[in-house]
């Protein structure tokens, strides 16, 4: 079984040397107490449950998984003790308002937080997860009274909440919704339906849920613009916030799944069950998207996650075992044959972990700067600032979401081919990795919808390519420092810089076709996704080796040396082997639809 180590070197080169983290802290109103001690500390005491309490239950979690039975659900042995220490820990409030019960920190340390957790055991991770998005909804659209009465026992991590959207006849088109809501003469509603894939719907870890529940009001408009928001406890709450009778919302069953096993994914019944409405009538959809946003972030971090964890397996596999000789002569002749880590094959494929795990880190926590900015807005009331962040944020997502999910994946595969037939084998914890990181780029919208949120909304329909111009800027900025550097810091400078470029130019050459094409959009969208995740990673490892040669010069000791040199070369070796892959996916996404298209329904089948 692999060991979990939490990533703490790389995560603070990032957080102090890369983005500055402490300067960016001491611009907000909340990161006064973000003091690079107060970091430091947070770090350790996370890694310290990840390493010593979450990681050593993945395997065992997976083996067993939850339990169902006449509605009700357990959790895999030792899941319960393991979240009472989370919540003892104050591990759930980190990034929450101190009036409801939390620590006020800024986002970005939740952030941190959860990629070490999502690492040590994701199944785990999904319970106190789900709730993050349920308390970032009523935070902002929550009425006073609802802001009261749910928000401190969340907060706390005594309840959970969760977000009920899909039904058996829809997923991603939540125009199909049938779950109804019947207004009562006391101001509540009665939902009736079914709701399915509810993440940690139902668990014996708390003794109440949350839910936050898409429904439909009498006489709604069809489709979308008919939707509305409503909150639904498990165990209906009074007005002093103790718990009284049980709700009619029961579990009818828990999924059956490839992965996450030790994550409970359940059908929720909804008999009449007492609701109140969140934000306005018939505007649910709008109000959800602050949960789907935080959610998509939240998946996001399951991409480096899991990379980070299958690296970390399959290095210390391919450092111990041992298989014929290098090609190049012997290099341990003292054993009988030289370890995997020696063939080339080899380490390709653990540079690609690594790149995946580290150029991913340093995505996310950009875009963590950018919620921290948001959410600080958002409390100074700033409403002009935080539409600007939420703006940028929302260009980021879909990147982040569908590129680091599918990368994630890769890197999962990755670790178990280091152990050959090996990883096949459930013991040796790696296949878990891949079943575990397979939902990644299905769940929260598949990789399909991300690129169309990303090609469709954002860039064609709601910025006319704004958002990769702005993003591009950037980029050239960076660049603009070093490309005149010698040797492989200066290739990676014009290299990005060139990138930059060409991805305006495809962007606009998509943008001219498509008004004769409109399939382009579909057929394009994900290899635009791709590509524009290729172009953006690639900005960041030319930012991190930058950095990493400026120390090196500068000299911190043999120890950071062999750091420094390890991240230039890693960077190197992204350009080299992974950033091509780039053109490829451009060449795609400028196809013509025709081979695409051409084909009847009815010709699929042969037989």
């Amino acid at each position: 079984m692999p060991t979990y180590k939490a990533p703490l070197r790389d995560m603070n080169f990032l957080i102090n040397e890369v983005l500055d983290f402490p300067s960016h802290y001491a611009r907000l109103s909340s990161g006064g107490e973000a003091t690079p001690d107060m970091v430091e500390a947070i770090l350790r005491g996370a890694a310290t449950l990840c390493e010593e309490v979450l990681a050593p239950l993945n395997l065992s979690g997976d083996s067993e998984g939850c339990h169902f039975e006449a509605g009700h659900v357990s959790t895999p042995g030792g899941f319960k003790e393991a979240y009472r220490e989370f919540v003892e820990g104050g591990w759930q409030g980190l990034s929450f308002p101190g009036e409801y019960g939390g620590q006020g920190l800024p986002t970005s340390l939740g952030i941190f937080k959860t990629e070490m957790m999502g690492a040590a055991n994701w199944s785990f991770n999904m319970y106190p997860g789900l709730s993050l998005g349920c308390i970032e909804t009523l935070l902002r659209y929550g009425t006073e009274a609802q802001r009261a009465m749910y928000l401190p026992p969340l907060v706390s991590g005594e309840w959970t909440g969760t977000m009920c959207l899909t039904e058996p006849q829809c997923g991603t088109d939540l125009g199909q919704v049938r779950t109804v809501a019947e207004p009562q003469a006391d101001g509540s509603y009665r939902l009736s339906g079914t709701k399915m894939f509810i993440s940690a719907g139902e668990h014996d870890l708390a003794p109440n849920i949350v839910h936050i529940v898409l429904a439909r009001l009498p006489g709604a408009p069809a489709g979308t613009r008919g939707i509305s928001l409503f909150v639904v406890p498990k165990f209906l709450v009074g007005e002093d916030g103790s718990t009284r009778t049980r709700n009619a919302v029961r579990c009818g069953s828990i999924e059956h799944k490839m992965g996450i096993r030790g994550s409970a994914t359940a059908v929720l019944n909804f008999d009449a069950a007492v609701g109140h409405l969140i934000f306005e009538p018939n505007k649910g959809l709008e109000a959800m998207f602050t949960f789907m946003n935080t959610a998509r972030i939240g998946t996001a971090i399951q991409g480096i996650a899991h990379a980070e964890a299958s690296f970390q397996g399959a290095l210390a596999y391919a450092r111990e075992r041992r298989s014929m000789r290098a090609v190049t002569g012997k290099k341990e002749p003292d054993a009988n044959a030289d370890a995997l880590i020696w063939h080339a094959d080899v380490r390709r494929m653990l540079l690609t972990q690594k790149a995946i795990a580290e150029g991913g880190r340093a995505m996310i926590y950009a875009a963590a700067q950018t919620a921290d900015l948001m959410v600080d807005a958002a409390r100074r009331q700033d409403r002009a600032t935080q539409d600007k962040h939420d703006d940028t944020l929302g260009f980021y997502t879909p990147i982040l979401k569908g590129f680091l999910t599918e990368m994630g994946l890769e890197a999962a595969n990755l670790g178990m081919q280091v152990f050959g037939g090996h990883g096949y084998i459930h013991e040796h914890g790696m296949e878990q990795i891949a079943r575990d990181a397979r939902i990644a780029t299905l769940y929260e919208g598949t990789t399909g919808i991300q690129a169309l949120d990303l090609l469709g909304r954002k860039v064609l329909l709601g910025t006319r390519g704004k958002c990769v111009r702005d993003f591009s800027r950037i980029m050239l900025r960076s660049a603009k420092a070093h490309w005149l550097a010698h040797g492989s810091i200066g290739r990676m400078a014009r290299s990005t810089a060139k990138r930059a470029i060409e991805w305006n130019l495809l962007t606009l050459r998509i943008m001219r076709r498509v008004g004769k094409d409109r399939d382009l959009v579909g057929s394009a969208s994900v290899d635009y996704l791709m590509y524009s995740g290729y172009v953006m990673m690639a900005h960041f490892w030319a930012r991190q080796a930058a950095v990493a040669q400026t120390f090196l010069r500068n000299g911190k000791g043999a120890e950071s040396a062999e750091f420094y040199r390890a991240k230039i070369q890693t960077a190197e070796f992204y350009f080299d082997r992974l950033l091509p892959r780039a053109d490829a996916h451009r060449k795609s996404a400028l196809a013509p639809t025709r081979s695409l298209m051409q084909m009847g329904n009815g010709d699929f089948a042969f037989s």
